[in-house]
């Protein structure tokens, strides 16, 4: 049986796994092509869950007991948003939305 602090590890990973599948299959239904660095980054995201049960090694960049750290969360929010049509970084905007 497992420790409850290794479920909620393996409930992490399981739930990243699912994320970067989630990801990929959006992006390949929608029709958006990912560039190479996002298509790399997804599988070597992945392969490294599965080897490792974490996708980073060192512990200041994440949670304890997360799967992803804090910017490889945030890019793979971005690659879904891409995938979604949505706008994937809004801070960057050049122009200033109208005032009303």
């Amino acid at each position: 049986m497992l420790s409850p602090w290794d479920q909620q590890r393996e409930a992490a990973k399981r739930s990243a796994l699912n994320a970067l599948k989630r990801a990929r299959r959006s992006a390949e239904k929608a029709g958006v092509s990912l560039s190479e660095w996002e298509g790399d980054f997804l599988d070597s995201v992945g392969e490294r869950i599965q080897t490792h049960g974490r996708a980073f090694a060192d512990p200041e960049k994440g949670a304890p007991g997360q799967a992803l750290s804090a910017m490889q969360g945030r890019k793979l929010k971005e690659i879904t948003a891409k995938a979604n049509g949505e706008e994937t970084r809004p801070w960057m905007r050049k122009g200033k939305k109208a005032e009303e």
